[in-house]
């Protein structure tokens, strides 16, 4: 059950996914036994207001997918997730834009989807602009744009949301390095703030700077949750003992 100060709990959540290795024929999907894969397994979590976890594992280990069920992209198959408060996830940063419609009105479109009112997407409408750097084609639809300016767009939107909740799958990579830096200088700036954060990373240096507490997955399952330092040292134990 969540508190006052408790932000995320999550409840022994497990997330299960079909397996389709080819397209089955009508017969085939009524009798054939379908291959399941759980993708996490009785994951329990919880976050009070203005901590910082850091999520570590190897490709695969479902890091991507537990961000996702607490963004509340996807739900679990079982367990419970509960969140509290505005939630801005950096994971498909061109997720509920419309290709047809200009970046002027993506932003809204998109600010209203991370809860955003309309006062708030106008006051900071300037200034998501003035981020992303796609100033001289805000009137132009988002099909015309770059994937790189579409991804620019969306972390712009995302980080001037004011969200109470801040999820981040690594540090945004496209765009140019003045961009790169100013995205990472803007992340640094949630960290510093009373934000509640989720930062998944393979760059075990960032997680170990910005996180004091982290989670580490591993087919699925929690391997250990505790203080960064000694996690990520027998994470790093493991991963040369197993290249080996």
């Amino acid at each position: 059950m969540i508190n006052n100060k408790t932000v995320i709990s999550l409840n022994n959540i497990s997330k299960k996914y079909i397996l389709h290795h080819e397209k089955p024929t009508l017969v085939e999907s009524l009798f054939k036994k379908k291959e399941e894969f759980w993708a996490l397994k009785n994951i329990s979590l919880q976050l009070k207001k203005g901590e910082k976890l850091g999520i570590i594992g190897p490709n695969g280990a479902g890091k991507s997918t537990l961000l996702k069920l607490i963004s509340g992209i996807t739900y679990p198959t079982k367990g419970k997730v509960k969140t509290k408060g505005k939630i801005a996830s950096l994971i498909d940063l061109s997720a509920g834009f419309h290709p047809d419609l200009t970046g002027e009105e993506n932003i809204y479109i998109n600010g209203l989807l991370l809860g955003m009112n309309k006062k708030e997407i106008k006051n900071s409408f300037k200034k998501i602009i003035a981020f992303s750097g796609i100033k001289k084609f805000i009137d132009s639809p988002l099909n015309t744009y770059s994937s790189g300016m579409v991804l620019r767009l969306g972390f712009s939107i995302a980080v001037h949301s004011n969200p109470d909740i801040l999820i981040i799958d690594e540090v945004i990579s496209s765009g140019d390095e003045k961009f790169r830096i100013k995205s990472f200088n803007k992340i640094q700036d949630f960290f510093k703030a009373k934000k509640t954060i989720i930062f998944v990373s393979h760059n075990l240096e960032a997680i170990k700077k910005l996180c004091p507490q982290v989670l580490w997955l591993d087919k699925g399952k929690t391997r250990a949750l505790g203080k960064t330092n000694k996690i990520v040292k027998k994470y790093i134990k493991e991963s040369q003992k197993n290249n080996k």
